[in-house]
């Protein structure tokens, strides 16, 4: 028999809970807290599911009855609407937005899966949101993929653009995984047709180093970027090491600048040790960085430091007209490990002070810091720079240092 009002209102809580039918599969399961709960139960290719449709009497019998119904014509078409409103709650609904999921996307996976979302959230907001942001997810085709990723390509970033397609190929694999896409359609694009990476071996000889010193001194670009790109090559970091870097972290009192796990790639807090002359710089960094605390503020900001470009078009202007075969700031690194294994210093030490993981057995078992051989040995290379080009061109008030 079919429920009523009044028979709703006087149902009573038991001490197990209990149902009671009302029409083509809709009933009420009474709690023993007193809730009364409205759920569908249908078959759906010889399975039976159920579908909780809300709580009486926030919903009311006639509403429920309507929910039932709608529910009821999308079993007819052969659709479950449990496993539909299941994919609604992960990911929102049907027409939601790629702007809407990249947000759920960076919340549940990238920001578990990445210690640093800087860059992705960067290509999300600057090359894909602009574009493709306001299109429903499930309306987005090869053709939306093309577009983002080829743009990019077009502006000569091949490398960006092959990092967008990675990131929007991890987002829309999510979309799928919750339902809200048929297929990826970034897999029409094959990485292999944006981007090929290739292994680099270029290392600078110490010739290259004195003409490339020289000559960014010598240039017009900034010099919170000669600065940079200085310190770089004399303290072994990372460019996105330093340009997240902020003054509290610098203990210039003590010679260190201490990497948060945050900004490692190891996913380990690292010790940078300072030598004399990466002091001096640091020094005149905060001079320029005035009262933020960036250690790189940006261009007209002291809230962010530059952009992850940045220092690369610094680096391909103070290049310019230079007899010098092309390199990248990363290649830096990769001149001084080579540089400081030939002039003798032990691996290990090399090694840890580029914050590098050692793998196999010996990366397991040897956990020391090698903290006074990295001074001593950073300090030996700072010395050996500036006998190729003197950091002191670089500081305006020598009286401070």
């Amino acid at each position: 028999m079919a429920l009523t009002d009044t028979a709703l209102k006087a149902l009573k809580p038991k001490e197990a809970p209990y149902t009671v039918t009302d029409d083509r599969g809709l009933y009420v399961e009474v709690l023993t807290t007193g809730s009364i709960v409205w759920r569908y139960r249908y078959r759906l290719n010889g399975k039976r599911e159920k579908l909780t449709l809300g709580k009486y009497p926030d919903l009311t019998l006639k509403n429920a009855r309507l929910k039932r119904d709608e529910a009821a014509q999308l079993v007819a078409m052969g659709e479950s609407p449990a496993k539909k409103k299941q994919q609604a709650k992960v990911a929102g609904g049907e027409n939601t937005t790629v702007a809407e999921f990249a947000e759920r996307f960076f919340r549940d996976i990238q920001q578990r899966d990445r210690k640093n979302t800087t860059i992705p959230r960067r290509y999300l907001d600057k090359d894909i949101l602009p574009h493709i942001g306001s299109k429903p997810i499930k309306d987005i085709t090869a053709e939306d993929m093309r577009s983002v990723i080829w743009r990019k390509k077009d502006q000569g970033f091949d490398a960006a653009a092959g990092q967008i397609r990675g990131l929007l190929k991890r987002m829309l694999d999510y979309a799928l995984t919750c339902g809200l896409i048929q297929a990826n359609p970034v897999m029409a694009l094959p990485m292999r047709h944006v981007y090929r990476a290739q292994a680099r071996e270029r290392a600078l000889t110490e010739d290259e180093i004195r003409r490339f010193l020289r000559a960014m001194q010598q240039s017009n670009i900034r010099r919170q970027f000669k600065i940079a790109l200085q310190l770089i090559l004399m303290t072994l970091v990372r460019k996105s090491e330093l340009l997240q870097a902020q003054w509290k972290d610098v203990h210039l009192d003590q010679h260190e600048w201490h990497i948060p796990v945050e900004n490692s790639k190891t996913g380990k807090p690292h010790i940078v040790y300072l030598s004399t002359q990466a002091a001096m710089l640091f020094r005149e960094l905060k001079t320029l960085a005035s009262t933020s605390d960036w250690v790189m503020p940006g261009r007209g900001t002291l809230s962010k430091p530059f952009a992850h470009n940045a220092l690369n078009s610094a680096l391909k202007v103070s290049l310019q007209d230079q007899d010098i075969p092309a390199f990248t700031i990363h290649d830096l690194r990769r001149t001084a490990s080579t540089l400081l294994h030939e002039q003798g210093w032990p691996s290990d030490v090399v090694e840890k002070a580029l914050n590098h993981t050692i793998g196999g057995v010996r990366g397991v078992y040897n956990r020391a810091e090698y903290a006074e051989q990295r001074k001593e040995m950073l300090q030996a290379w700072a010395d050996f720079i500036d006998g190729l080009a003197p950091t002191s061109n670089l500081v305006v008030d020598l009286e401070r240092v």
